[in-house]
């Protein structure tokens, strides 16, 4: 029998041996969304990753302030900030006591600032959340891949986790050893991911320090949230919030959770609201657009996940005009899609597994929202959408993927979108459970169609693919399942000439590793005549493009006005 969650239903709940949520982790998955703010030395040197060479006396931001990123993120819908404490390159944004590459041995503020804690403090005032980034890789210090320097690393996550007040989370990425400066060594230095940085002992630090503090980490050790195995944005249509505690984690369990699990492990779908993760001024008009973002929202929170989404920081010190217009524009399209659920005001009749929503009246819908009540398990494994329409009933499927209806795990939320009908009811129905159904809530609305002329829209055709840059000269370009691909087309910059790509050779590969070059040659005449540019080639099945700009007009960093895939 399907429950519809009540304090009087609730005392129906069968028992069961379901991994569930800490208090932590359902606080976490409470707060939906939240930023993550991107801001180092990279800023100043164009670069996503940096080498751990470059001076400290390159940061020295003319109007850094925190408060006006808590504010836009606030306004975006973000209830809290995960900041980039320090990258890949070691300097700390924060003045650590533990290494001479900070803030202190910068120009801003004569070396007396510290962004982590003006950030932190601005967080409190704005009501947010506040969070930490430390990169595991360190590519300045001299020890990185020897045992002291796990010493140091766990000094430095001291230090954020005693000075900065309450966080709730830590995020360590997953990038690890290779080269770097290293104190001056300029060499590759190797770490086996699953021993060198001793994670339970760190770990064992975190809950002393932080007792609320759910710990990200992509490397061997399971923290409490997982990676969903891209950047893109979305996690799988089906999204169990479980994995085995111990045993490797491939990324079909990244993506889409273990049904069988031994523990609660939720998935966080992390991405940025441009295609890199820090600033880069080439990418201003490339800020995502909002049918992207709303895309982007359904296939995480939308799916039992959390959004983590980047703000990165330009190099005046804050949130550029165009992120933070189109993030609040975000936050409005969420609001007015969820304001009105027609179900409230509905009929509804509850027989077995079965929920029939009667609206009286023939009434326009196109968004369905279900959710558990996840403190006793996530137990749906599939279920039904049907819309009675002029007397029939008509299956209903997740117009978001590709194959099958879409139809899977609920878990904490699950919102589904299909083209609009017009229906007298709705009827859902739970087909197959793992143990007996808690549905906490169930959703009926009518979303508005995205279009240009919305304020800050910014509908391009590129704002639909999920595009990166490898090194400021290679483009890379990924979906979610293979795609038989004919044409590629290149819109130049239009304001200036750096950047235009004049010579490029084109790849494609099923695997990540496999290449097949597609097309070479030059953009004749693209410079004098900057307009949209294309590629054909024999049709060719891809999971990955990669555009490498073999030669630039002018500039060190490959810009673009728009991008078109051509598929089948």
């Amino acid at each position: 029998m399907l429950l519809v969650c009540s304090q009087d239903m609730l005392a129906q709940v069968q028992p069961c041996a379901l991994p569930t949520p800490t208090e932590n982790q359902l606080r976490w998955q409470e707060m939906e969304m939240y930023a993550f703010i991107h801001y180092s030395l990279n800023t100043y040197t164009d670069q996503e990753w940096g080498f751990g060479n470059e001076d400290p006396k390159i940061f020295n931001p003319s109007q850094l302030d925190c408060r006006q990123w808590a504010r836009v993120c606030k306004q975006a819908g973000m209830r809290g900030i995960i900041f980039t404490a320090k990258h890949h390159c070691g300097f700390c944004m924060w003045p650590s006591e533990y290494t001479e590459y900070s803030v202190k041995n910068s120009p801003w503020k004569d070396g007396k600032g510290d962004v982590v804690g003006e950030l932190a403090q601005a967080c409190r005032e704005e009501g947010l959340e506040f969070a930490v980034y430390l990169s595991p890789w360190d590519r300045n210090h001299p020890e990185y891949g020897r045992p002291a320097y796990v010493e140091y690393f766990r000094n430095q996550l001291r230090e954020l986790l005693t000075n900065y007040g309450d966080i709730f989370e830590v995020w360590f990425d997953g990038a690890n050893g290779g080269d770097g400066w290293y104190g001056g060594a300029n060499e590759v230095r190797k770490i086996d991911r699953t021993t060198y940085y001793e994670w339970p002992e760190t770990y064992k630090m975190i809950r002393q320090l932080q007792p609320k503090c759910l710990i990200w980490n992509d490397g061997s050790d399971r923290g409490d949230l997982r990676w969903v195995g891209t950047e893109a944005g979305n996690v799988g249509e089906t999204n169990w919030s479980m994995l085995n505690k111990t045993g490797p984690v491939p990324y079909e369990q990244l993506h889409y959770g273990l049904e069988n699990g031994d523990s609660w492990v939720p998935g966080e779908t992390n991405t940025s609201i441009r295609p890199g993760w820090f600033y880069h001024e080439t990418e201003n008009e490339h800020v995502k657009s909002l049918s992207k973002l709303m895309d982007t929202y359904y296939k995480s929170v939308g799916r039992n996940s959390t959004l983590l989404l980047n703000f990165p920081i330009a190099p005046n010190g804050r949130i550029h005009p165009n992120d933070s217009l189109r993030g609040i524009a975000f936050k409005k399209m969420i609001d007015e899609v969820f304001r009105t659920n027609l179900a409230e005001n509905a009929k509804t009749q509850t027989k077995g597994d079965e929920i029939v929503i009667d609206f009286g009246k023939p009434t326009t819908f196109n968004r369905f929202l279900a959710e558990e009540d996840i403190r006793y398990g996530q137990r749906v494994k599939k279920f039904k959408l049907e819309a009675l329409v002029d007397g029939k009933w008509v299956a209903l499927k997740d117009q978001l993927v590709e194959n099958g209806d879409g139809l899977t795990t609920i878990g904490y939320r699950r919102i589904i979108c299909f083209p609009t009908v017009k229906a007298m009811k709705l009827r859902f129905t739970i087909v197959d459970t793992k143990y007996e159904p808690i549905i906490k809530k169930l959703g009926v609305y009518l979303a508005p169609e995205l279009t240009a002329d919305i304020p800050d829209a910014g509908e391009k055709k590129s704002s639909g693919l999920h595009l990166f840059f490898n090194s400021p000269r290679q483009m890379m370009i990924d979906w979610d399942t293979e795609q038989t691909v004919h044409a590629f087309r290149y819109l130049p910059p239009q304001e200036s000439n750096d950047g235009t790509i004049t010579h490029y050779t084109l790849w494609g590969s099923t695997d990540w590793s496999n290449w097949t070059k597609l097309a070479s040659g030059e953009f004749s005449n693209i410079v004098n005549n900057p307009i949209w540019q294309t590629i054909k080639f024999n049709a060719t099945k891809v999971r990955v493009l990669k555009l490498d700009a073999d030669r630039l007009a002018s500039g060190e960093r490959m810009a673009y006005g728009d991008i078109e895939v051509i598929t089948e």
